[in-house]
């Protein structure tokens, strides 16, 4: 994994799991589908302020295995959404030095959508500015079994020892394997749950629960979470000298 350099103490890689979306519309006796497309609005936002914050990689949870639970017509409509997010915000992206990547098992997803994340990632791919990297049928215990696959099979194929195998040589095969890993996870919406997301690059993340509702979540908000994150003592399992 590429290694994290934040600065003025600061966090280099936030990730949101961005909850509320339904409450949000069902609060305002909207379908949960308003919620999502505010909340899609809201992402737009919170992009544009990393620069500012000294953060060059923002993850953002969008779609997890789980959410095939949910109902056709609100699994249907998110799907649309993606695509016309993708579609509207690419240019806006590309001017604004934003790289794109998106992790997840896209096998499940249709092809009209797995095409247009392919011409993203290519579009974004010479920007550095801020790293926005969206998970889309992600979660982290799936993402460990992939990964885990695609290391045996290095394996059984004789390029790999398994006497070589370690917790760094799984992580090389990760969706993640050319991010850092997260200095500070955010939740919105209350709930203080990490729903299967980032499970093995959050290990020594910091966290934050904060009862706002994803599509309420303003740069403000964001701007005072992270400046909390600075004064927080990361020891990673040592002590203080």
């Amino acid at each position: 994994m590429a290694e994290s350099n934040g600065s003025d103490g600061g966090p280099d890689h936030v990730a949101i799991i961005m909850d509320g979306n339904g409450r949000w519309a069902q609060n305002r006796g909207q379908p949960r589908l308003f919620g999502h497309r505010a909340g899609a609005a809201r992402v737009r936002e919170i992009v544009a302020a990393c620069p500012d914050l000294g953060i060059r990689y923002l993850t953002i949870f969008a779609f997890s295995t789980e959410n095939w639970k949910r109902t056709q017509a609100e699994v249907t409509g998110l799907m649309t959404l993606f695509r016309r997010y993708i579609t509207k915000e690419a240019q806006a992206l590309l001017a604004q030095g934003v790289r794109v990547r998106f992790i997840g098992d896209r096998d499940r997803l249709e092809p009209k959508l797995v095409a247009l994340m392919n011409e993203l990632e290519e579009l974004t791919a010479g920007n550095d500015l801020v790293h926005l990297t969206v998970a889309i049928n992600y979660g982290g215990r799936d993402e460990v079994a992939r990964a885990t696959k695609r290391l045996a099979r290095e394996v059984a194929a004789g390029r790999l020892d398994p006497e070589d195998v370690d917790a760094e040589t799984l992580a090389r095969f990760l969706d993640t394997c050319v991010l850092p890993d997260p200095d500070l996870v955010i939740r919105t919406s209350g709930e203080a749950r990490i729903s299967n997301f980032l499970l093995w690059q959050s290990a020594y993340a910091e966290y934050e629960f904060t009862p706002i509702l994803w599509p309420d979540f303003t740069k403000e908000n964001f701007a005072e979470i992270v400046g909390r994150y600075a004064g927080r003592e990361r020891r990673y399992g040592g002590v203080q000298s």
